[in-house]
């Protein structure tokens, strides 16, 4: 505290109000108000998102209308919780007395940008609870899921499964079956539906793990079908690429959605920060707005003279 001294020789100190600047009843009062609004709007737009959904083939709107959708009531949540939490914190706060205009106007809009972090806060921590208990419940399906998967594709690849315990194994069983070509394992693979599965197997895993199959697998691959189904040899080998361009495009497919996937959840990222942004922007202008309201509206106290 500076002190300094007038001209006739009196000390002048400024002066200092013993009561802090935040006033918490208001600030968990919007706080209060605007998570109310939020978990009311969200389920609101869960319940409108449901209508969007459905079973049926053809009656149900595209993944990119739901996500757009989703993206945009999010950002009208965070809006309209923001502007009213903030502006009942600042309606509700007393009236400080003494005090500079431009310092109201930063302490309310602090009181409002407050409000929305403890708002925000325990929304963020809400949804994050709910979502950990969804994707709980859907490990445990897919899991189940991927149990009996697992069960009904051990009786077709135990061999497979026996001889490439690691990707070590299997690229020595690879190239074992490779250097036994093509009198051992031709002959194991043409008599023994265990022995051309997993050969096959073998063959198919290394070209997904190496991102091609060579020609002389392919080759290979049709003498195969060619020895177990009696097709031609050109038959065989249009199967073959047949076979293999499905397994092809199944891996572009699920290369392109799982970009898509990450495109998606960027731009939900990004739209999220800025609506956050905006959101704690409109609580600090709602709070302003609110507490001018508050010290416009003077009560007046008239005294008589004595």
């Amino acid at each position: 505290m500076s002190v300094s001294m007038t001209e006739s020789g009196e000390v002048a100190a400024p002066v200092e109000s013993s009561n802090s600047a935040m006033t918490w009843g208001p600030i968990f009062g919007g706080a209060a108000a605007a998570i109310g609004v939020t978990l009311i709007l969200l389920l609101l737009g869960s319940g409108l998102g449901l209508t969007m959904v459905s079973p049926w083939s053809g009656q149900s709107s595209s993944l990119g209308t739901l996500g757009i959708t989703a993206a945009i009531w999010l950002v009208l949540v965070q809006w309209l919780s923001s502007a009213l939490g903030g502006y009942v914190t600042g309606r509700l706060r007393t009236k400080w007395a003494a005090v500079h205009t431009d310092e109201v106007f930063f302490r309310d809009t602090a009181h409002g940008f407050i409000s929305w972090a403890l708002a925000t806060i325990f929304v963020a921590g809400f949804l994050a609870s709910s979502l950990t208990a969804l994707a709980g419940a859907g490990a445990q399906a897919v899991g189940s899921a991927a149990s009996a998967v697992g069960s009904t594709a051990a009786a077709a690849g135990t061999a497979a499964a026996s001889s490439a315990n690691s990707p070590l194994d299997l690229s020595t069983a690879y190239f074992t079956d490779a250097l036994l070509r093509p009198d051992q394992a031709r002959a194991a693979a043409t008599s023994n539906d265990a022995a051309a599965t997993s050969e096959v197997s073998r063959i198919l895993l290394n070209g997904a793990a190496e991102g091609q199959i060579p020609d002389d697998d392919k080759a290979y691959l049709a003498t195969i079908v060619s020895a177990r189904t009696g097709l031609s040899e050109a038959d065989a080998r249009t199967r073959v690429d047949t076979v293999l361009k499905r397994i092809e495009d199944a891996k572009v497919a699920t290369q392109k959605a799982a970009d898509e996937a990450r495109k998606a959840a960027s731009t939900t990222a990004l739209l999220g920060s800025l609506s956050l942004l905006v959101g704690a922007f409109i609580a600090a202008a709602a709070a302003a707005l609110g507490g001018s309201q508050r010290d416009a509206e003077e009560d007046l106290v008239v005294t008589s003279r004595l």
